[in-house]
């Protein structure tokens, strides 16, 4: 199964490292990313191993958590697209275009 990332999770991404390399530990960011990464590569093969995302209960709108962060994507028929990376904390929303 293909995957691709929306704009909105890139920009999450570049948030997340950048945030930690703000703080003095950018070791933390690059390893927290590049854990999401590894997370996210497992869609292709488990695309229903998310759980459906409670704000919305949307069968096709699924998401991993990976303390402390949500990965949320939405699945398609041959296709995972991750629209969003958040703090777990954070409720969800979605950008328009992600929809």
């Amino acid at each position: 199964m293909k995957i691709t990332f929306a704009e909105s999770a890139v920009r999450d991404l570049e948030n997340i490292r950048d945030w930690y390399a703000h703080q003095g530990a950018p070791d933390v960011g690059r390893r927290f990313v590049g854990e999401i990464f590894q997370q996210v590569e497992r869609l292709a093969a488990h695309p229903q191993s998310g759980r459906i995302v409670p704000e919305f209960d949307q069968p096709f709108l699924r998401e991993l958590i990976h303390p402390p962060f949500r990965i949320v994507y939405k699945q398609e028929p041959h296709m995972v697209r991750v629209v969003r990376i958040w703090r777990s904390e954070r409720l969800l929303r979605l950008p328009p275009s992600a929809g």
